[in-house]
């Protein structure tokens, strides 16, 4: 006789998993065209079509647990070819977003993040922060006219590393966490192993390479990764510099770090309006894009046009536009790093650490 197995399906978490963009999760009836379709399923493994049942069963548990939801790169093959507009992509997409949820130190703010009536919330604290540092800092602007007259490095310079302190302990909760709902699916053994060939395949998109159809979307994808990589390996380097006085900034155009500090700027801001470009031009993309998919990447393009802006008008000496401009830039900055685990940022995290355990496992 076969064993039997009570299921008591969590309500709450078929209703999150609705709302965050998994809204025709109903209309799967398990064909498993889905899993036949993906070219990044593993044979042994297929996906998407047992998350599908699972998440329709409200398993929230076993289904935030299994890695599979981030090896998922939402290509939208399986989503074009489901035969009952169940839009598999989109749901695996809505449990990463909830499993991001879940796993987040302090969850409020997982919640917070997510809810998009918060939104002037959320930009409303870092205007507070930097509106008290331009209010502390010096009442006389010298010549030349520089951002450091009205946000005084000393200032900033500790508020940022102590805000990526905070990230940091948040992340390392989250993965704890995630670490531990891997193992009780079932991975074994040491990820540090899995660690190196995971990253290196998503430093080159691989995967994404793998996805036919989504060419756009690796160089996009790519170029975002390793600009923003690159102007942050300057902004820790030139920040403690700065502290030690070992730099002194604004630094000159001609400057090494500062060269190698705009073009990775440029990288950046070009991969993001790739990335913004294919989304709005495809009515498909537009249509499955949540407000969880548009904040990340609206911020960061954000920062980075600004950030060009204000560099570019503080060379002009254009006073009232160039601390306005970079009053905007700094509360942006803020909001991607403090938010950072709780935003499409946290996948670079959650998906190299589902990657390692699955190579472990297999």
């Amino acid at each position: 006789m076969a064993d039997s197995m009570l299921i008591q399906p969590d309500v709450g978490f078929i209703k999150g998993v609705m709302c965050s963009g998994g809204e025709d999760l109903k209309k799967c009836y398990q064909c498993a065209t889905c899993s036949v379709t993906c070219t990044l399923a593993p044979d042994d493994a297929p996906f998407p079509r047992q998350q599908m049942i699972r998440t329709q069963w409200g398993l929230k548990d076993q289904v935030l647990s299994d890695p599979a939801i981030w090896l998922c790169h939402n290509c939208g093959d399986c989503s074009t070819r489901c035969p009952r507009g169940a839009r598999p992509g989109d749901v695996m997409g809505a449990l990463r977003s909830q499993a991001i949820q879940h796993f987040a130190a302090p969850s409020f703010l997982g919640r917070l993040v997510a809810t998009p009536k918060a939104l002037p919330f959320l930009f409303l604290v870092p205007a507070a922060v930097f509106g008290g540092l331009a209010l502390w800092g010096p009442k006389e602007i010298t010549e030349p006219r520089e951002f450091a007259n009205v946000f005084p490095l000393h200032l900033l310079e500790p508020l940022f590393f102590a805000i990526a302190g905070l990230v940091m302990l948040a992340f390392g909760i989250g993965v704890v966490r995630f670490v531990k709902a891997l193992r009780s699916a079932g991975a074994r053994g040491s990820l540090v192993a899995g660690l190196v060939p995971s990253l290196v395949e998503i430093m080159t998109h691989k995967r994404f390479k793998d996805c036919g159809k989504e060419r756009v979307r690796f160089w996009g994808h790519l170029l975002t990764l390793w600009g923003f990589a690159g102007l942050a390996l300057m902004g820790t380097v030139v920040g403690i510099g700065t502290m030690v006085g070992m730099m002194h900034t604004p630094l000159a155009l001609s400057n090494p770090w500062k060269i190698f500090a705009n073009a990775c700027a440029l990288v950046v801001f070009i991969g993001g309006l790739i990335l913004l470009a294919d989304r709005v031009a495809d009515p498909e993309k537009r249509k499955a894009s949540t407000y969880f998919d548009w904040f990340f990447l609206l911020v960061l393009v954000s920062i980075v046009g600004t950030g060009i802006a204000a560099e570019l008008l503080r060379l002009a000496q254009s006073v009232t536009a160039m601390y306005t401009i970079y009053f905007i830039h700094l509360v942006l900055i803020f909001a991607l790093f403090l938010y950072a685990p709780y935003t499409k940022f946290a996948h670079l995290v959650y998906r190299t650490l589902a990657m390692a355990a699955t190579r472990q496992r297999t």
